[in-house]
Formats: C-alpha cells, sequence, structure tokens
C-alpha cells in the first residue's frame, strides 16, 4: 500500500466524505509504485470546482478553473482536478474547451502514457483501466489509447515521453515510438521555455544514452543543429564513434548537471562544418570548438536558456579541446582566466570527451587527473589568481593618483605579473611598481 503524505490523505478524506470520489493519480504515483520518491502529488476527483474551493476555502486557489484546477494548501500545494473529458487541441498544447464528467475513467483516457493512468484511493485501491501497472513491471511507456492522437494533442509529450525513457530507462513501446516519430514535426510550435525544459530533463536522465541514440530525428526538430553529426565518420584514429555517437556518449559519460550535459550536447556541433581529410584519409577538423561555440550559441539563444548558465556553457564548448599544460604557471593563469568553478567543469568536459574516444586514447585521463592534482596544490598554497586575492585595492591606487580606467588597467597588470611569478604579491612592492613603472606612464 502507498504511503500518501498527511495533506493528501486529508484532502481525499474530505472529498470522500463530501460525497464525492477522489484519487491520486500522475507522476507520484507512478514514482511510488516503482519504489522512487514521488515528487508532487495530484488529485482528481468528482467534485466541480466550486466544491472544492468550497470545501477547503480559505486555503484553496483558483489555479486553473477553466480546466477545472484547484490548489489546495500552502507552500507548494496539492492541485485538485475535477474528472473530465477533453476537447480539441488546436494549438497542440492544451484542449480549446473541457467538459466535467463523473467518470474516473474518462478522465484518465486523455492522459499522456499508460504508466501515468494509475489511480490510487485513501485506502490503497488501485484504478488501471488501460494496463499501467503491466507497463511498469515490462518497463516500458505506451501512450493511452490512440498514440498519433495523443501526440497531436500535446506535441510537448513528445519530449516527456523521451524525458521519461531518460529519467526511467523505460524503452518506448513500438507503436507509441513510431507515432512519436511521427508527430515530432509539431515541436515546431511548442514554446521554446517548455521546450528547454523537457530537453534539460532528457539530457539529465541517468539513461539518456540510448534516447540520445535513438531519437536523433526527433532531437532534431527543436535541434536541428545536431542532424549533420548524425552518421558523419570521423576518419580518425582517435575515434571509435561517428560525431553522433561520440557525442552521446560523451554526454552519458559527464556528471548529470544540466551545465555539463548541455556542454557535451553541443561541444561537437561544428565538426561537419571544419571537416578536412588529408592525403593519407585522415580527418581532421581544425577550429572546429570556433563553430561548435557559434551553433551553441544560436541553440542557446533560440531557447533562451538564462544568460549565466549559456556564458558557462559557451565558455567550456570553446576550450574544450584546449590543451592542457602541466605547469604551475599554466594553472594560475588558467585559474586567473577562468576561475575554480570553471575549470573544474571544464575538467570533466575534458573527462567525458577523451573516454567517448577510441580506448587506445583513454590515457589522457592521467593528465587530466595530474592537471587537477596540480590546481588543487596551487589553490592550497594560497596563490594569487583573482583580483580579489591581490594585496592591492583600487583605493590603494587613487590614492596615488590614477583615475578611472587607469586604475582597472593597473590591477589586471598587477594580477598578470603575480601569475606569472614576475611579482611577489606583496602590498609594498605591487603599489612601488605601479608608482614606479605604471603611474609615470599616465602622466
Amino acid at each position: 500500500m502507498l504511503v500518501l503524505p498527511e495533506i493528501v490523505q486529508d484532502i481525499l478524506h474530505r472529498l470522500e466524505a463530501a460525497g464525492y470520489e477522489a484519487w491520486c493519480v500522475g507522476g507520484a504515483v507512478r514514482d511510488a509504485l516503482l519504489g522512487l520518491s514521488p515528487g508532487d502529488w495530484d488529485v482528481t476527483t468528482s467534485a466541480p470546482p466550486e466544491a472544492v474551493l468550497s470545501l477547503f476555502a480559505p486555503h484553496a486557489l483558483p489555479t486553473g478553473l477553466r480546466h477545472g484546477t484547484v490548489t489546495v494548501g500552502g507552500g507548494r500545494g496539492v492541485e485538485v482536478t475535477t474528472f473530465r473529458r477533453d476537447g480539441d487541441y488546436s494549438d497542440h498544447r492544451r484542449p480549446d474547451q473541457v467538459e466535467f464528467t463523473r467518470s474516473l475513467t474518462e478522465d484518465l483516457a486523455r492522459r499522456d502514457f499508460t504508466v501515468n493512468a494509475i489511480a490510487v484511493d485513501l485506502r490503497g485501491r488501485v484504478a488501471d483501466p488501460f494496463g499501467g501497472r503491466e507497463d511498469l513491471a515490462a518497463r516500458q511507456l505506451r501512450a493511452v489509447g490512440e498514440a498519433d492522437r495523443r501526440f497531436q494533442e500535446d506535441a510537448l509529450r513528445i519530449l516527456r515521453g523521451l524525458r521519461f525513457a531518460s529519467r526511467l530507462g523505460f524503452a518506448i513501446e513500438p507503436e507509441t515510438s513510431s507515432a512519436l516519430r511521427r508527430s515530432a514535426p509539431l515541436l515546431k510550435e511548442i514554446a521554446a521555455e517548455r521546450i528547454l525544459t523537457e530537453l534539460t530533463g532528457i539530457l539529465c536522465g541517468s539513461e539518456v544514452l540510448p534516447v540520445l541514440l535513438n531519437y536523433p530525428d526527433v532531437l532534431g526538430m527543436p535541434l536541428p543543429e545536431i542532424l549533420p553529426c548524425v552518421g558523419f565518420d570521423q576518419r580518425s584514429v582517435y575515434h571509435c564513434y561517428d560525431v553522433w555517437e561520440h557525442t552521446a556518449h560523451s554526454t552519458a559519460a559527464v556528471k548529470p548537471s544540466s551545465i555539463l550535459r548541455w556542454t557535451m550536447l553541443l561541444h561537437d556541433l561544428g565538426k561537419p562544418d571544419t571537416f578536412f581529410l588529408d592525403e593519407e584519409g585522415r580527418g581532421h577538423f581544425y577550429g572546429h570548438w570556433r563553430r561548435s561555440a557559434a551553433h551553441a550559441e544560436t541553440i542557446l539563444d533560440r531557447l533562451r536558456m538564462d544568460g549565466r548558465s549559456r556564458r558557462t556553457i559557451l565558455t567550456l564548448v570553446e576550450r574544450h579541446d584546449s590543451p592542457l599544460t602541466l605547469s604551475e604557471k599554466a594553472v594560475r593563469r588558467a585559474l586567473a582566466r577562468y576561475g575554480e568553478e570553471t575549470l573544474r567543469l571544464l575538467l570533466e568536459v575534458k573527462r567525458a570527451d577523451n573516454l567517448a574516444q577510441a580506448p587506445t586514447f583513454r590515457d589522457r585521463q592521467v593528465l587530466i587527473s595530474q592537471w587537477e592534482a596540480l590546481m588543487d596544490m596551487v589553490i592550497r598554497s594560497g596563490a594569487c589568481f583573482s583580483l580579489g586575492q591581490l594585496a592591492v585595492r583600487g583605493d590603494d591606487l587613487t590614492a596615488l593618483g590614477l583615475r578611472g580606467p587607469a586604475v582597472g588597467e593597473a590591477l589586471r597588470t598587477l594580477l598578470e605579473l603575480v601569475v606569472d611569478g614576475k611579482l611577489e604579491n606583496e602590498r609594498g612592492l605591487l603599489l612601488s611598481y605601479v608608482e614606479e613603472q605604471l603611474y609615470s606612464r599616465s602622466t
């Protein structure tokens, strides 16, 4: 029997006491049956929305009355939605109108996948008219009813299906998979923010690899830049996969953070544009990182990714193929240019990139670990690699007579000299250098 949160139990009890049917439904039920930690709980009921508002006043908000939804409770609350049948979906996203019903089965029939169309009541009784528990046991995703209709009603279900497959490790049942592919062009009509959320969920799933390998044609609808990579032979001894296969394997090899997974998805998009075959028949991709960054910028702008994440991803894409020089000076310079947080992300990118290359050339893992160990040592030593660590501040330089942009330029010059080991990070020495070298030039 599923253990329901107290607020959910209270909602079900009060609805039933008022003479209505009330059931938990959706992703929380699915996850609980799988033994996973459920997310938000949803309740479906035969009570009309006005009755729900009255029954739970003043702790009920009419968050979606048009579609029969009332949010009950403080904080994130629990969505309570009246049993309904959906009308046409002219925008391929939400129904133009809904009709309330007294039938739980009719309500479950409008849902996306059978595993999300299982309902549980207060006593643990399960309603499963579409075989969702069998599909859970078989670890497969199957559309409720006619698959084409489900995806044409709400095109975002196409990506939701891939997200569930990536997160849960479920296979997509053949007819559902075929309908998903047929309906994929409808994704062009979905808002960019919705696409971004679903794509990020797909990328961060523990089973992202088979989804990327099996559905590039679907992902290529919102991300057409990936399609030239599919099947593109790298003609290189360094690679055992084509460009898209390498992308998929490197994405799966990196930690499941949105920044890292997006970076790996985008890092080699420029390879088809920059392919060069030498006289010996070997493939090269000179400057592919530059073209990859250009494609990445176009994609992230189109999907309206937030500025901070966008900047970090573009930096990682641009630098993913940069050499690692094993010296303290190189480490200090890199820390000064990118900062510790970004550098650690870059090392994860390089690890994943190398793990998706030919096995013979995966020895770069050793160099990456050595470089990280050296970076740790430099940081522990207290070495100066940022303006905040300099022994002087802007006020110190204005006291010497520097003004305006000259202050920032002087600080950056001092940092560069300290990072390169040409000047000690000692206040007196730095001020003397400014007086003798920099200030004299600016006056």
